[in-house]
């Protein structure tokens, strides 16, 4: 037997006629796509802009809404403000960008209203009017505990267009509010909602209580603050100040001062520079109230001291005193002022900047177990 080398496997049968099938398909399939790309620039080339349909006049409520938007815009102002910083190679002071925020035309003098916190650690500031022209602002007074803070510029009279000012009093939960303002720096934006609630409380920059805050859903976004909350006529019925949201933009809970209290303490920043509080002439402490009032059982402000010659010396009112065997003994507890409960001294400051200087007001207080009211009239303090 010799080595016979095997015969090389048979593979798959080459034919003809399977060859020219797939250049065929290749050729149709190649024909057809620059057949599809021809037809279709052809439609291209001939599609005309659809045919506007005609929709009509706005709704009442949309066109109210834009001439309220016209209005107010004007009066609406934008606010950058600068802090000073020293270069720590050339050892030079300039001037850098610190943050923005909102305002409105208060008066023909060029006064400006905004917050508190939008002016909080700067040292210069610019007040951008609609027309787009800027002026460097002045300082006039401010009023950390409601968070209102009066600007000036010297800006031409045409270009000064004052905010109508309504009321907050007869609010309702339910009406709609308007808020304009720059948030994030764009220029005029303007929200809608409603008046979520009134009466809210919430803490200004020195951590007091600001009474009587209005709760919207409209948006207040960062750069909001300071901007108006109008009322559908146009009238400022608050002052943006505030938001309720873990992001730090608008979660449907945003809060603004109600322009009753804008509008009294306003021309007292004009004319002073400074809020002048009616004084009762008492000297009081929440520590010390909390260590007698709780073994009391009672719920107000221990009295500790009074001023001789105020309006509570007139009144009649004692302070805490010290017996002869060297033991405390306890002045009257204030309860009320005007009406409102005060068992805190930001409860009974607060109370106080709600009257002016002059106002008569009802105080109820406890001595020796026995609850009582007295008159008085508020003065400044000498």
């Amino acid at each position: 037997m010799g080595f016979e080398i095997p015969p090389p496997p048979r593979g798959p049968r080459r034919d003809g006629r399977h060859a020219a099938l797939l250049l065929g398909s290749a050729f149709g399939l190649l024909l057809g796509f620059y057949l599809f790309r021809y037809l279709d620039v052809g439609r291209r080339a001939t599609a005309e802009p659809r045919p506007v349909t005609a929709r009509g006049d706005l709704a009442a409520d949309e066109t109210a809404t834009i001439e309220l938007f016209r209005h107010a815009s004007p009066s609406v102002v934008y606010i950058t403000t600068l802090t000073r910083q020293i270069n720590l190679w050339t050892r030079n002071v300039v001037e850098i960008p610190r943050g923005t925020g909102s305002g409105f035309v208060w008066d023909t003098r060029g006064h400006v209203v905004t917050n508190v916190h939008v002016l909080e650690g700067a040292t210069t500031a610019y007040v951008t009017l609609s027309g787009q022209d800027s002026y460097k602002a002045a300082l006039v007074g401010a009023a950390p505990q409601v968070d209102i803070a009066v600007l000036r510029i010297d800006a031409p009279l045409a270009s000064l267009r004052p905010i109508p000012v309504g009321t907050s009093a007869d609010l309702q939960v339910g009406q709609k509010v308007f808020a304009i303002g720059n948030p994030f720096g764009l220029d005029h934006t303007l929200t809608t909602g409603v008046v979520s609630a009134l009466g809210r409380s919430i803490r200004s920059v020195t951590d007091r209580p600001i009474e009587d805050v209005i709760q919207t859903d409209a948006a207040i976004n960062p750069g909001n603050s300071g901007g108006p909350l109008l009322d559908s006529a146009g009238l400022l019925v608050g002052v943006n100040t505030a938001i309720v949201s873990p992001a730090g933009a608008s979660a449907g809970i945003g809060f603004a001062v109600p322009v009753d209290t804008v509008n009294r303490v306003v021309p007292q920043l004009v004319a002073h520079g400074r809020v002048v509080r009616p004084q009762l002439g008492l000297t009081v402490d929440d520590r010390v109230s909390r260590l007698f009032t709780e073994h009391m059982g009672v719920d107000g402000l221990l009295i500790l001291e009074v001023a001789r010659g105020s309006a509570a010396d007139e009144a009649g009112l004692q302070g805490t005193s010290r017996a002869p065997d060297g033991t405390l003994q306890p002045g009257d507890v204030l309860l009320e002022v005007g009406g409102r409960r005060v068992r805190t001294v930001a409860e009974l400051l607060a109370t106080l900047e709600r009257h002016r200087i002059g106002d008569v007001v009802t105080l109820e207080y406890l001595r020796d177990g026995e609850t009582r009211t007295v008159r008085v009239t508020l003065r400044t303090a000498e």
